[in-house]
């Protein structure tokens, strides 16, 4: 395989709108998913189940969230950000390729906000994937503070020679992170911004895949009306080559 696709999504936890209008939009992303066609999908504010909304909503999956989107073939992998009362949410990753293996770091830098970050090592044929999917927080301070965190994980966790993923939602409607994943040699897209937040309206990308190692294609972001009332956030899809060795 000489070129791959890589998808990363914020579900907005598989439900959207607020009160008596909230829906349940779990199924229509599976759907989403499936039609992204993607080698890996990285995605964001999962849930591993929870009590209140299960018993809201007739149709909400018997699954976990990470499960019950995995398209059939793909392999699911789920770590815990946040324990709520009613349940927990965290980063999910869903692969084509074999899962060598995974860990989670937690990423929480203050008492109101749990975040962390999902490490999987991907087998493609002869070759090992790094990728990490992560979900940083809304305050500045935080966001710096976790970007070094993710730096200093990389540099303990990470082979320097090893082909490199980060994606996920960064909140950052700036450039101040893209700015400081660039000191360890990870980049986005350059040129074109492909806005992602909000969906109704987009403004902003706060959705990234950061790369290292490997050849960006193209990247492009679905956009219609039914793709603005699955999630607060639009997909972000990126093809990547392989650099040569």
């Amino acid at each position: 395989m000489k070129t791959f696709k890589v998808a990363t999504y914020n579900i907005h936890k598989g439900v959207q709108g607020h009160g008596p209008a909230r829906r349940l939009e779990i199924h229509n992303l599976g759907l989403a998913v499936e039609q992204f066609d993607a080698d890996v999908v990285c995605l964001q504010e999962v849930r591993a189940f929870n009590r209140q909304q299960a018993r809201r909503f007739k149709h909400w999956p018997q699954q976990g969230q990470a499960d019950f989107l995995a398209p059939e073939g793909y392999t699911p992998v789920y770590r815990t950000n946040a324990i709520t009362q009613h349940g927990e949410h965290g980063n999910a990753l869903l692969s084509r390729w074999p899962v060598l293996e995974h860990r989670h770091e937690d990423m929480s830098d203050h008492r109101l906000e749990q975040r962390g970050l999902l490490h999987v090592t991907l087998q493609l044929q002869a070759r090992e994937l790094h990728v990490i999917v992560m979900h940083l927080g809304l305050l500045p301070g935080s966001r710096m503070r976790q970007t070094q965190q993710l730096h200093d994980f990389i540099m303990r966790e990470v082979p320097a020679d090893a082909p490199l993923l980060v994606a996920g939602d960064f909140n950052d409607w700036g450039s101040a992170v893209s700015h400081k994943m660039a000191d360890v040699g990870l980049h986005t897209n350059t040129g074109k911004k492909h806005s992602t937040f909000p969906a109704r309206l987009p403004l902003a990308q706060l959705d990234h895949v950061y790369a290292r190692g490997l050849h960006r294609l193209g990247s492009q972001v679905p956009r219609g009306p039914i793709w603005r009332r699955m999630s607060d956030h639009l997909p972000l899809l990126v093809e990547f080559a392989w650099d040569a060795p």
